[in-house]
């Protein structure tokens, strides 16, 4: 059996710390600590010392005191995914929530990216974009099994890691739907409005400990476009809150009031669009006069069922300081909520809001076919580390000693405990994996007979050699179908072995079971043998050829002159050390025969010109020849060869060789037929090819791959420092690649200060201008401008274009963002050219985040990344229409469609009001 990639789950199994001063189902674990201690609110916290996988780390980060918050737990970045489980009461929802600080803990200052997932169900993909923020992920689950288990897996850069994990038991109907079996509430927005300061209130305020965010708070696109007229009232007097959801008093007695007749936000929704639980919470705080009265409607644009919602806080909640909490079960929210509430006709005073609470419905996956199976497999083995591996034994990852086929309900093919120190019986239950191809269980201290296998048709390999079995060879071994691979030798095996099997074309091992009767194959033995003989003799061969062949190359390329100018270069040693074996080197006259003596320019840049090429062998390129009387020349040279030879990635255009002949310093790429994005942005007419706005998405995804490898996937991460649409290439199907790498740096410690600053005006980091500092955040800069020349078809610098105000596009592109205005910068030619306005909002809105003077505010490419593909997501859903389709068929949908977004189907039915 070829041996894979073990990908390893880890558990810990915790009892629950109750204390007194707190509710009762109360779980805190402070991830990577190592004591017990009650915090300045009355928590008691756990470390997960117990939990002997992964590695702790301390990390400081500057005004942040909290100690669950002075530690980390990390894992190794691999395809793996590492579970903690904790004992649940079935039948009883709970608030679970996870915190991520990440604090540099590695040194590396490569943010981390990777998923959580609660059991087999995907949560939330974690996107770390600043060192010093915490991100937080909470739910609202059903508990349908006693266990739950929260896994952290697939990390694509950093190491995954945890800062805590909370669980908080509720009571009574909280939180109740009727679509709690198939999906869990995850939050998108808690806020409590009219709040004094910008801290938060949670326990013991809220015996529940929801974490209520004051909306003073100020966040990157979170609550804009206030009304005016908004003010913030109080009381001191006791609000009712005993029924539905119960908001804690501390909350209901602030609010927000429009004096001038209107309140109205616009926010973003983290997860969204799709469908969700939402509900607002009233209490009438004010004293009005005996005439006085307040009413107010709803206005949700796009949604004329609940924007005819009249609401009178005092009638409705039929008396003051009383809880009124209207909202919906079940409505399609879009990324970018635009909410307002506005004064009747025959209102005397302005609406009043003191609070918001929006989750979004995740579907729940319940896993693998054989969950329960290897739950009583395992069971056999409880002290055993492998036997406590968490979650599911396939999704989101399989178990380190297991694999699973694709189906969207897995099936485990592949069982592999060798040499794990099993005593006692085979295990029963391996019989009712139908669907095992792999059973190795040799090298143990297994006893007793050979289980009955006939209901295990796919079975191909069982290796159960080197143990202590007894008994008779079951004769159901002879009926398994697919049967290549049977190996029994050395156990304790008695009887005849049954005909069937010696006639069997299989490899059939039995020898050293001394009680065994049968009659060895021994041509078929001979046959094993010759083939194996064979297959390493054209190995050899191979081998051999592939050596002569090198051997001659190197012959034919001669003395490597570019290995005089690298050593020049060093940066580290990781970075520069180049061998010129790394790269092909071209003769001069292939390269003057592709290129017909340079006869077709295609491009020219500051480093050189670009010429058209094909080889013999029919291969197009792009040669790169950089100008002899540069000072730049051979330092610049060095620099892409370096890099190029190193980096591979399909959103970076591809580095095929070099030459260095004859003083001439030549570079040779792959070819893109289609040109930079700057000629069909903005080229003559000629050159221009209109492009999509689905299609300026795809590009930007593709650009943004390709700056994230380079910033995350690269040790250390590589600067591009000279960003921009003239640097972007568009392939035969109009997908981009970065280019130019003339100016890149290594980014050792995450900083360059140079006393040259360089790049292109426009895209230029207005702060690494002024800091001559150069980090990462200044390719994010830069790519920020890329996106608004995708939104609106400018070029970064006019005179005319933005009107008297603005020369640049950025503050020209913001000032209409923050107004709300983003019909002001879309690109006229796009018309309507897209489906879902909310992709153009995601876009502009990270965008103007990119662009952000200061560094620390920008966000990091993974998280710019992430924004773009949700953006994609929207324009490729369906139109918002009334779907047939009720919850449980939506479901089922999405287990034969699984992954992080098969749960996002506009399929639910029409909004309910309570």
């Amino acid at each position: 059996m070829a041996r894979l990639v073990h990908l390893v789950v880890f558990n810990l199994l915790l009892l629950f710390v109750v204390c007194s001063a707190q509710m009762p189902g109360f779980v805190s674990i402070d991830c990577g600590g190592s004591e017990t201690y009650t915090d300045y609110i009355g928590l008691v916290w756990t470390p997960d010392s117990q939990f002997i996988y992964g590695e702790a780390a301390n990390i400081s980060v500057p005004n942040e005191n909290r100690k669950q918050y002075k530690t980390v737990r990390y894992f190794p970045a691999d395809n793996r995914k590492y579970c903690y489980t904790f004992n649940v009461t079935i039948r009883t929802r709970y608030l679970v929530r996870t915190s991520f600080l990440y604090g540099n803990f590695d040194r590396s200052n490569v943010y981390p990216k990777f998923d959580i997932s609660i059991g087999a169900s995907h949560w939330s993909t974690i996107v770390i974009y600043d060192e010093k923020a915490i991100v937080t992920q909470e739910a609202v689950i059903l508990a349908s099994f006693p266990t739950v288990s929260i896994c952290l897996s697939n990390a694509t850069t950093g190491q995954p890691f945890i800062s805590t994990i909370e669980l908080r038991q509720f009571n009574g109907s909280l939180y109740h739907t009727e679509f709690e079996t198939q999906f869990f509430l995850s939050l998108s927005a808690r806020l409590n409005f009219g709040a004094d300061n910008n801290g938060s209130i949670r326990y013991p305020d809220d015996p529940y400990d929801r974490i209520w965010e004051s909306d003073s708070l100020k966040r990157p696109n979170y609550l804009v476009d206030v009304a005016p007229g908004t003010e913030r009232i109080s009381t001191a007097m006791p609000i009712d809150v005993n029924n539905d959801e119960r908001p804690p008093v501390k909350v209901m007695q602030t609010a927000v009031v429009g004096q001038n007749g209107t309140l109205n936000y616009r926010l973003n929704l983290n997860g969204f669009p799709g469908y969700g639980w939402a509900f607002c919470y009233f209490a009438e705080i004010e004293e009005l006069g005996v005439n006085e009265i307040r009413k107010f409607k709803l206005v949700l644009p796009g949604n004329k069922e609940l924007t005819r919602l009249i609401v009178n806080v005092q009638e409705n909640a039929q008396g003051k300081y009383r809880l009124y909490e209207p909202g919906s079960y079940n409505i399609s929210l879009p990324f970018v909520l635009s909410f307002a509430f506005k004064q009747t006709n025959d209102s005397s005073r302005g609406p009043i809001l003191n609070a918001l609470e929006i989750y979004k419905y995740m579907g729940i996956h319940y896993g693998s076919m054989d969950a329960s199976t290897m739950q009583s497999f395992t069971s056999h083995y409880p002290q055993a580390v492998w036997a406590q591996e968490g979650g599911d034994p396939c999704l989101p990852a399989p178990w380190s000693w297991v694999q699973c086929n694709s189906d969207p309900q897995p099936r485990i093919v592949s069982i592999e405990l060798s040499k794990k120190n099993l005593t006692g019986d085979i295990p029963l239950e391996l019989a009712n994996l139908t669907g095992l191809v792999e059973l190795w269980l040799d090298g143990n201290m297994l006893t007793g007979p050979i289980p009955e296998l006939g209901g295990c048709l796919n079975l191909k390999d069982i290796h159960l050699e080197n143990n202590k079995l007894t008994g008779d060879l079951p004769s159901s071994l002879v009926g398994l179908p697919s049967l290549k691979e049977l190996y029994v030798q050395n156990n304790m095996l008695s009887g005849t072995v049954p005909t069937g099997l010696l006639g069997k074309n299989i490899v059939f091992m039995y020898s050293g079971n001394a009680y065994l009767d049968g009659e060895k194959n021994s041509k078929r033995h001979i046959i094993i043998v010759l083939c194996c003989v064979f297959g390493f003799s054209v190995l050899l061969a191979a081998v051999l050829a592939y050596l002569f062949a090198h051997r001659k190359r190197e012959l034919l390329s001669g003395k490597d002159d570019l290995a005089t100018v690298l050593p020049l270069q060093k940066q580290s040693a990781s970075f520069s050390e180049l061998g010129t074996d790394v790269a092909h080197r071209y003769m001069l006259s292939e390269i003057k025969c592709a290129t017909e003596n340079f006869a077709k320019k295609v491009g020219f840049g500051g480093y050189g010109t670009v010429y058209y090429g094909k080889m013999t062998n029919g291969k197009e390129i792009a040669v790169k020849v950089l100008t002899n009387d540069s000072c730049q020349g051979n330092r610049q040279f060095s620099i892409e060869v370096s890099l190029l030879s190193r980096i591979h990635h399909r959103n970076l255009v591809q580095f095929l060789g070099y030459c260095q002949q004859e003083g001439k310093n030549i570079l040779v790429y792959e070819f893109m037929h289609n040109g930079t994005l700057k000629e069909h942005l903005h080229g003559s007419a000629s050159q221009r090819q209109h492009i999509s706005w689905i299609k300026r998405l795809e590009i930007a995804e593709d650009v943004a791959k390709g700056i994230e490898y380079l910033h995350t996937g690269c040790s250390p991460a590589i600067i591009h420092r000279d960003l921009k649409t003239s640097n972007i290439l568009l392939d035969k199907n109009m997908r981009a690649k970065v280019s130019d790498f003339g100016l890149s740096k290594p980014a050792a410690d995450e900083s360059h200060v140079s006393s040259v600053v360089r790049g292109t005006l426009g895209y230029l980091d207005p702060e690494y201008y002024t800091s001559q500092q150069l980090t990462v955040k200044s390719d994010v800069y830069s790519y920020g401008i890329i996106l608004l020349e995708l939104i609106s078809g400018q070029e970064p610098i006019s005179n005319t274009s933005f009107g008297e105000s603005f020369r640049n596009i950025s503050p020209w592109a913001k000032f209409h963002c923050e107004s709300g205005e983003i019909e002001a910068i879309i690109d006229p030619s796009l018309g309507d050219d897209y489906n879902d306005i909310q992709s153009v909002w995601k876009v502009a809105e990270v965008a103007v985040r990119c662009v952000n003077r200061e560094m620390r505010n920008r966000p990091a490419m993974s998280e710019v990344l992430k924004e773009i593909q949700e953006a994609i997501a929207l324009e490729h859903a369906p139109a918002n229409t009334q779907p047939n389709n009720f919850f449980g068929e939506v479901y089922l949908d999405a287990l034969n469609n699984p992954g992080p977004d098969a749960y996002s189907s506009d399929s639910f039915t029409q909004p309910e009001l309570r």
